[in-house]
């Protein structure tokens, strides 16, 4: 992760300090049940965290400690030891380093998982207000890029909120999930530790004991939760690039806010570029390029081993808060986003009438045409439109063949733009309720 890119809250998640701290909470918390258990000196437990519960682990000191030692747990607990004296000795009692870090981990995905629901609920919350906003405002759909059939702005908001919808629900699902705690010792067996010390330190940390670690948490829930993160990030730019593609000169429907003093080229006064969703779209593919990695790491070796610890060192802090950023910033981009309903209308127009070719097809089949004459007639009418070369309307009720079914004043009606959005509402509750 890089500043650019990197939101407070989210990066401070992943600070070798908030590591740490929490490295030294599972430790303590672990202690203090072991003396419950008159395994250790409860006056031991105590000191512990009189001693370090404020204090400010020294990150270069142990740095400096790991470069000796070339264990990050060991280096930690050794400075440890510096703080709280000789009742360090007592701390990590039949643990193992996986436990401490695992868990460590486990609790970092939770506390992300928390912020992007929130980040979430942001994106939600612009578009409802903007698809209200937009509910009847008539627009062209398109199909393959191509002009198809009238919808409205309010209904492609509304797939985008129904898919987001969709999101969180999994987001909830995948932090639930990986929301376990590993307490277990050396291969997992407890030989060392009671297991009543891990249900402890998992209440202490929001957690659930894993049911079986091995020595480590089974990476297929972390592999559940970076894919759920990538699941995301292509909602992101899905509907990044359908404002991207809006944007272009030659449609024009919607248009990413240009702030005042703003400026889109180096080169041309002139431009007006979606940069916001180019950099959605393009931190969409970093977040997905955590999920391969994280599946990759579900097979370790027998009851443990290390592969997957560089992977996650990096994915974790990368997926999270480059999610964070995107989604962020794709809520300020829907909130403002520009939206242009006469350019929608003009482009609505701009086939001649051709976005109602399927209702004069249904309606010549209704007349006793079938639907292989039906279509060719419809088709026959269509082409010259292409070309420039007359409007749809008029070119039907020239065609003897159509003519014959269907009367000027019925093919009139049949070009009528409400009779696409008759269920717009049906929609709407489907994917907002009744509010």
């Amino acid at each position: 992760m890089i500043p650019r890119y990197s939101r407070k809250e989210m990066a401070q998640i992943w600070a070798p300090e908030t590591r740490f701290k929490i490295w030294f909470e599972i430790e303590a918390h672990a202690t203090d049940r072991l003396a419950q258990l008159g395994i250790v000196p409860k006056a031991a437990a105590k000191k512990i965290w009189a001693m370090a519960k404020n204090a400010t682990f020294d990150v270069a000191r142990i740095d400096e400690i790991e470069a000796v030692t070339k264990h990050d747990v060991i280096a930690f607990l050794t400075h440890l030891a510096e703080i709280v004296g000789p009742e360090a000795r007592f701390v990590h009692q039949g643990m193992t380093s996986s436990d401490v870090l695992d868990t460590c981990l486990n609790v970092q995905l939770t506390r992300a998982a928390d912020l992007l629901m929130a980040d979430l609920d942001e994106v939600l919350a612009a578009l409802k207000k903007r698809a209200f906003e937009h509910k009847m405002t008539p627009t062209i759909g398109r199909s393959h890029g191509i002009h198809a059939e009238p919808t409205t702005f309010g209904v492609k908001l509304a797939y985008a909120y129904a898919e987001f919808a969709r999101a969180k629900t999994r987001l909830k699902a995948a932090r639930e999930d990986v929301a376990t705690c590993a307490i277990s010792g050396a291969v997992g067996t407890f030989a060392n530790i009671d297991p009543s010390v891990e249900v402890y330190v998992a209440k202490k940390l929001g957690l659930k004991p894993e049911p079986v670690s091995t020595q480590v948490i089974p990476r297929d829930r972390h592999a559940m939760f970076f894919a759920t993160l990538s699941v995301i990030a292509s909602s992101v730019e899905r509907l990044a690039t359908e404002i991207r593609h809006l944007q272009r000169t030659e449609v024009l429907e919607a248009e990413e806010y240009f702030a005042p003093g703003q400026k889109g080229s180096s080169a041309m006064p002139h431009k007006r570029n979606p940069v916001l969703t180019e950099n959605l779209t393009g931190l969409a593919r970093l977040v997905r390029s955590a999920a391969i990695p994280a599946m990759e790491n579900v097979a370790l070796w027998h009851e443990r081993d290390i592969s997957h610890s560089s992977v996650e060192r990096g994915i974790g802090p990368d997926a999270t808060v480059h999610l964070d950023f995107a989604l962020k910033r794709l809520a300020g981009v829907i909130d403002k986003l520009l939206v242009y309903p006469e350019n929608m209308k003009r482009n609505l127009d701009r086939l001649g009438g051709l976005i109602h070719s399927q209702r004069i097809l249904l309606a010549l089949t209704q007349k006793g045409m079938s639907r292989e004459e039906s279509y060719a007639a419809v088709q026959r009418c269509a082409m010259p439109v292409w070309r420039g070369e007359g409007q749809f309307l008029d070119l039907l009720k020239a065609d003897k063949e159509v003519a014959a079914k269907l009367s000027p004043r019925e093919l009139e009606k049949l070009f009528d733009l409400g009779y696409h959005t008759k269920h717009v509402n049906t929609i709407f509750k489907r994917v907002f309720g009744k509010a």
